[in-house]
């Protein structure tokens, strides 16, 4: 007789359509994401599942135990009531989907993490804003300093704030945007690089809604993708 082991929480992460070439095929529009993402959601301890672009309803939360709003294009800034600058690129559809999943999400406290876009995505969903090309803010290149090349930043946390309690001593973080946090609308600013740009914000009144503008499935992080696997356990 098989046994039945326990479920483990199920885990939904946003993907990309993007052009893609694999074997005989070339530059197919393909629903995607990098496998990091998945490799630090299963080591811990969730079960994936993928979520192309949907903006006709946000049903599938019903199935979901928790969300990683992954990271990838910039967002349309008439989203947060700009106007596109020259060096903004955006994905319309990934815009209207997601952003429908974060705001039900939010409303139905199913634990978030939003990971570079992803956070972004979360703070104006809460309100907020964006800066569309950090350079021209803060004068240098270090959070995206060539193309494929991850930044190294030291991020100062909030004492008491959850993300302090998850990184502990550590302040080191991989990066890769040019875009940023201008203003976190009703999230609360938990963490800041050492230029002042915000690198993570929460919701400390929900079970778990954390954003970080770093990359850490790049290192399968398991303190922060723990984090979210644990509450989207209780959660379910």
């Amino acid at each position: 007789m098989i046994k039945v082991a326990e479920m483990r929480p199920v885990i939904g992460i946003t993907t990309y359509v993007e052009p893609a070439t694999w074997g005989v095929w070339r530059d197919l529009p393909t629903a995607l994401v990098p496998h990091d993402y998945v490799a630090a959601v299963s080591a811990a301890g969730g079960r994936v599942v993928l979520l192309p672009p949907d903006d006709m309803d946000a049903d599938i939360l019903r199935v979901l135990d928790g969300l990683v709003l992954s990271g990838g294009a910039d967002l349309a800034p008439d989203m947060y009531g700009a106007q596109a600058e020259p060096l903004t690129v955006t994905r319309p559809e990934r815009d209207s989907a997601e952003i429908l999943l974060a705001r039900v999400a939010l409303a139905q406290d199913l634990p978030v993490l939003g990971v570079c876009r992803g956070m972004q995505l979360l703070a104006v969903a809460a309100g907020g804003a964006l800066h569309q090309h950090l350079p021209d803010v803060l004068r240098h290149e270090g959070h995206r300093p060539a193309p494929g090349v991850y930044g190294k930043q030291e991020v100062s946390f909030i004492p008491g704030s959850r993300v302090a309690g998850l990184m502990g001593e550590d302040r080191s973080v991989h990066c890769y945007h040019h875009q940023g946090v201008a203003d976190a609308g009703s999230l609360t600013v938990t963490g800041r690089t050492n230029d002042g740009l915000i690198e993570a914000v929460e919701d400390p009144e929900m079970t778990f809604v954390l954003g970080v503008q770093w990359h850490p499935e790049v290192v399968w992080d398991k303190r922060i993708f723990g984090a979210l696997v644990t509450a989207a356990a209780s959660n379910g």
